[in-house]
Formats: structure tokens, C-alpha cells, sequence
């Protein structure tokens, strides 16, 4: 730059011109033509003149032209970190990348090229942790040796709240910079918020690192948390399991016509993947996710979204069923608690060549109730746009109420649902359940005042849970922990002391005690009993009689049976409740799903 051009630069840091130059060597304005070749195969060439000059499709150039004139006209894009600092203004936003110079505007709106120098990072990193410069925008090159956290030793000890806005593709490097604001001794930990626009197609991006997160710790000693922070939830992996199953029944619904954001042969000429055989039925290898998903990327954006939506209404189902039926692979989940007490420590085995254990933990954790403020779910209300305030017609109680992403079952038919936030939790209802809840809409006037109650009432409340953890040498009894529910989970109170094992709900219990030789049936409370089977286990007991309680599906139904019920016993059975029916010429004995709970009380009871 001259001299006048430095004092009075204009200067627009946009990809324009590799967008520009991009077009130009690689938009196709080559006329091809078409001919035969040895084998009758009609394929096409470049077409040249009879001095074997190119010729070239004067329609293409045309269109190159115009898309050039179009892209050079619009207004420059900038780039992240220089938008932010043009927004927020170097005073307020501390740089540590590598760059020795950037562009800033000055009080007067002029531009102006500012040198930095090796010690500049420092500088501002300095005065980001001093509390001077309140935002903090650090690169790649910024992101190695240095620490952001809310340090005990630090000035600036505010919690942290850590966009990560271009996470690359080299997972150990996005780990690598969100280590910075996340260590020990802080005084407080910080939020993550993946930032994406509205264009599903970046879910191609940031699902890649999800999994790559997932991937890099399964290698820290089979941690995934230790990998992954829990950044990303389950159905963001796009790549994972549940989802592979879902563009399998993405394909088919395809096929069968069930989808509404496409048809089978708009896609395909979009995409270009080929879906059928030569016999016209659908391949049996159908194009992988990677593939998929990058073909979607050179869709319009509108058409994009309205794919993803559906893609991802199949994944959320499969995940919630996956999450619901305990067999969810998240890795090691974290259970955080102000207080954890340790009330019941029961051995369960001792390894006869180690002398390793084996414990079934009985922790008592507290944690305090951290109810949204009224502001804030106004704030969510008024960007979130189709909100309504509703209320609770049994209980006074209030939530807001927003639209959810819909689930899609198998026959392509969304399933629409709806959230609602309350205070210290988020529900999800059909919107056909709604209809038969107790939920009414009301005006906000009696919705703030009826929030503002809630958060007053549980402000400062304490929430108890008891939970059982079975811990120490799990592998020698890992048969007779319960198999519907396989995660590992880490349990961290306020004081720092931690547990990490598999959690044993109360109806695994019994099941755990009679496998380990621990203790009978009989000898458990009849309450762990009832809920054991109520659950859906099988228990053997031998009062007052040897029989087993299980459940099992009968006429398309699911019921309660007592099998190796004596014949004479009957009548006592019939008494107390249950019913007899004749199945394949042989009595079976049930119980009245609605009433198990009281009649099995009463039967085990009996000394």
C-alpha cells in the first residue's frame, strides 16, 4: 500500500475475490458434443474446431458473467473475529491470535491498519483476566499454553461462557481449546455453546466433530466425557449407529413417496446418488451417511433444511427410544451434587485371588434448585416467537409452552410435540395429549405473576434423591447388573469426592441380591418385591408358597402371572384379587395390572 492508501485505507476482508477467481477457472463454459464410441455407447467430449481450437458455449459464458456481476455486488462478508471487534470495539474485545496486523475502525468510522507485535497476545490476554476487556476472541494459535478460566488467582473470576464458533475438523484441537477456560482451581465452571446459523447443512460440520469427540475418548481409558465434555448430546452425532438407522428408513419412506420436503426422482437428479438396482427395486447397499450428507450440501438451503428436519425427526426418535429403554450409550454421564452422603455400603463379592470388592453404594445427594428467572423466559418467549403461556389447571402451576421438534414414526407421519418449560425442568407432551391434559393458556400478566411465585417458592429449596451405585470390581458381576440400562455414571459433590459405577434402580435390586447369593427373596422387603416385578423382572419366592411373579404378554397385552401356583391354592389366589384363565388346556393365574401393587402386598404378607 502507498502512503495515501495506508493513511486512508478502504478495505473490504470479504472471500469475494476467491469466490470470484474460483468461478472463473472452474465454471464450465466448454461446449461439449456427443458421439459413439467402439462399442455404441453414445458419450460426450469437449468439442474443438476444425483447427483444433476449444469452442466454447457463448450461453455459459454468459451465465458465468452474470453470476460474477451478481456475487461482486453484494455487500462483503466479514469475518468473524473482525465483526466482533468492529461490534464490540478494541476496547472491550481482547485478541490473542496469530496475526501481526488487522484492520479496525476508529471513533470516526475510518479505517486503520494497526501493526501487533509478539508481545500483543500477552498483552491481551492480560487484560482479559484482569476483568479490563470482557470479551476474549483466541485462535488455534492463541489456544496452546495459555489458560481463560476463572482462575481463584485471577481478577476477572466471572463464569465463563465459551462460544465455540469455528471448531475445524481435528477434534483434539477443539478439546485442546475448550481446555482453556475449563480447569482446576476456578472459581466457577463455564458454559459451552456451539454456534451455528440456520442453515442445516453446518450440521455436517459440527456432527463430524461430535463424533470425533466421541471417538477421541473412547481412547482416554474408555472416558468418553473426557472426550467429548458432554458437549454435544447423542442425536447430534450424524453419523452415529441411530443414525444410520434412520436414513435407512429415510430411503424407504423415499421410496414409498411418504416424505414431504422431496420426491425419489427430484433427489436423485439433485444428488445424483443412485438408488435403484438394474431390476428398478431399491439397492440393498444404499448410498453411506458421508455420502448423503455431503450431496446435501448442494442443495438449495431451503430444501436442505426441510431434509434435515425430517432426518432428524427419525434420529431424536431413536434416541429417546434408545434413552428411554436404558440402553443409550453416552459413556460416562457425570451426576453433579452440592452434598453426597454415603448412608449403606453392601458388599457384594470379594475377588478370592485379588481381594478386590465389589460395593452396591446407597448415596444420598442434595443439590439446590436453580428455578430460570422471569426475565429470562421472557426473553425465550419473545425470541423463540410462537410461544404461549399456559397454566396447569390441577396445580396452578405455569410453564411456557414452545413447539419441539416432531417425531417421525416408521410410516413417515410426524408426531408433533410441544415443550414446556418450567421452572426447574423441561416436559414434552404430544400435541394430541394436550388436548386431554389440564394445561390452558392464559394472559401474561397472570403468567408473570404466577412465574415470579414459583421461582420465590423454590429459590433456595434443596432437592434430596437417593440413588443406589454399584461400584469397585463391577467386571466378575457385571451379569447381574441389570442389562436395560448399561450407562457408567461419575456422581461429584461440592467438596470434590467422587464415585463412578453403574447405577441399580430399586427393582434391580432383588434381582441383584437373589443372583450374588446375597440374600433370598423372602428375605427382601415386599415392596422391592412388587416393584421389582411391577418392572417387568421375574421373582421366585417361597411365600406362602414356592411360585414365581413375572410379567408376561398375553392377547396382545401385557399382565402380571404367578406361574407354579398349586391347584388348591386357587381359590386364596381368586380371593385375594386375581383372576384364572384357561390358555392351551392349562390354568394360569393373573393380576389385575391396576391392582398388583396392593394385591401382591397382601399375598406376600402372608407368613
Amino acid at each position: 500500500m502507498s502512503a495515501e492508501e495506508r493513511a486512508d485505507p478502504t478495505i473490504d476482508l470479504s472471500p469475494t475475490e476467491y469466490i470470484a477467481d474460483y468461478l472463473q477457472r472452474a465454471f464450465p463454459t466448454r461446449q461439449m458434443e456427443t458421439y459413439t464410441d467402439d462399442t455404441g455407447t453414445a458419450r460426450s467430449r469437449p468439442m474443438a474446431d476444425e483447427a483444433g481450437n476449444p469452442v466454447y458455449n457463448p450461453d455459459a459464458i454468459a451465465a458465468r458473467e452474470a453470476m460474477l456481476e451478481h456475487i461482486c455486488g453484494l455487500p462483503p462478508i466479514k469475518s468473524a473475529l473482525d465483526a466482533l471487534i468492529e461490534h464490540f470495539g478494541t476496547d472491550h474485545v481482547a485478541e490473542v491470535t496469530g496475526r501481526s496486523k488487522r484492520l479496525v475502525c476508529t471513533s470516526e468510522g475510518r479505517q486503520k491498519v494497526e501493526t501487533r507485535s509478539a508481545r500483543s497476545s500477552q498483552v491481551e490476554a492480560a487484560a482479559f483476566m484482569t476483568g479490563t476487556k470482557r470479551v476474549l476472541v483466541f485462535s488455534d494459535a492463541g489456544g496452546t499454553g495459555r489458560s481463560y478460566h476463572a482462575s481463584l488467582d485471577a481478577k476477572n473470576q466471572e463464569q465463563r461462557v465459551h462460544f465455540l464458533l469455528e471448531p475445524g475438523w481435528r477434534a483434539d484441537r477443539a478439546i485442546q481449546g475448550l481446555g482453556r477456560t475449563h480447569r482446576t482451581h476456578q472459581a466457577s465452571t463455564p458454559l459451552f455453546r456451539p454456534v451455528t446459523t440456520d442453515c442445516k447443512g453446518e450440521l455436517r460440520f459440527t456432527s463430524t466433530i461430535a463424533r470425533r469427540l466421541d471417538s477421541l475418548g473412547a481412547l482416554t481409558r474408555g472416558q468418553r466425557q473426557t472426550g467429548g465434555q458432554n458437549l454435544f448430546d447423542p442425536a447430534d452425532n450424524l453419523e452415529s449407529e441411530y443414525a444410520k438407522d434412520a436414513l435407512v428408513t429415510w430411503f424407504h419412506l423415499l421410496d414409498k413417496g411418504k416424505l414431504t420436503s422431496t420426491t425419489l426422482d427430484d433427489f436423485c437428479a439433485r444428488t445424483g446418488l443412485e438408488l435403484y438396482d438394474s431390476d428398478g427395486c431399491l439397492k440393498e447397499e444404499l448410498p453411506p451417511i458421508q455420502r448423503w450428507l455431503n450431496r446435501l450440501l448442494a442443495l438449495p438451503i431451503g430444501l436442505q433444511n426441510v431434509i434435515f428436519d425430517e432426518f432428524l425427526s427419525l434420529v431424536e426418535t431413536r434416541v429417546a427410544a434408545a434413552r428411554e429403554a436404558g440402553t443409550l450409550d453416552v459413556g460416562v454421564e457425570t451426576i453433579t451434587a452440592d452434598t453426597a452422603t454415603v448412608v449403606d455400603d453392601t458388599l457384594l463379592r470379594t475377588d478370592p485371588l485379588s481381594g478386590a470388592t465389589s460395593h452396591l453404594l446407597t448415596i444420598e445427594i442434595a443439590r439446590k434448585k436453580t428455578p430460570i428467572s422471569l426475565e429470562r423466559i421472557l426473553t425465550t418467549a419473545q425470541w423463540a416467537g410462537d410461544a404461549a403461556f399456559v397454566m396447569n389447571g390441577r396445580s396452578g402451576k405455569v410453564a411456557l409452552q414452545l413447539h419441539a421438534r416432531p417425531w417421525m414414526d416408521e410410516q413417515g407421519q410426524p408426531i408433533p410435540r410441544l415443550e414446556l418449560q418450567r421452572p426447574c425442568r423441561r416436559e414434552y407432551i404430544g400435541e394430541t395429549d394436550l388436548l386431554e391434559s389440564a394445561w390452558d393458556v392464559i394472559d401474561r400478566a397472570t403468567f408473570e405473576t404466577k412465574w415470579a411465585e414459583e421461582v420465590a417458592e423454590l429459590a433456595g429449596q434443596t432437592e434430596v434423591e437417593t440413588i443406589r451405585l454399584a461400584t469397585g470390581l463391577l467386571l466378575p458381576i457385571w451379569s447381574a447388573l441389570p442389562s436395560d440400562h448399561l450407562a457408567v455414571n461419575r456422581i461429584v459433590d461440592g467438596q470434590g469426592n467422587s464415585w463412578l459405577g453403574r447405577l441399580v434402580f430399586d427393582q434391580h435390586v432383588v434381582q441383584l441380591y437373589t443372583k450374588l447369593g446375597i440374600a433370598k427373596s423372602e428375605d427382601l422387603p415386599v415392596e422391592a418385591i412388587a416393584h421389582s416385578v411391577l418392572s417387568g423382572r421375574s421373582v421366585d419366592v417361597v411365600r406362602p408358597f414356592e411360585m414365581t411373579i413375572r410379567r408376561s404378554f398375553v392377547n396382545g397385552a401385557q399382565r402380571i402371572e404367578i406361574e407354579r401356583a398349586p391347584a388348591q391354592q386357587l381359590a386364596y389366589l381368586k380371593a385375594l384379587g386375581c383372576f384364572t384363565e384357561i390358555i392351551a388346556y392349562r390354568t394360569r393365574v393373573f393380576v389385575p395390572v391396576g391392582e398388583a401393587s396392593t394385591i401382591l402386598e397382601k399375598l406376600l404378607k402372608v407368613a
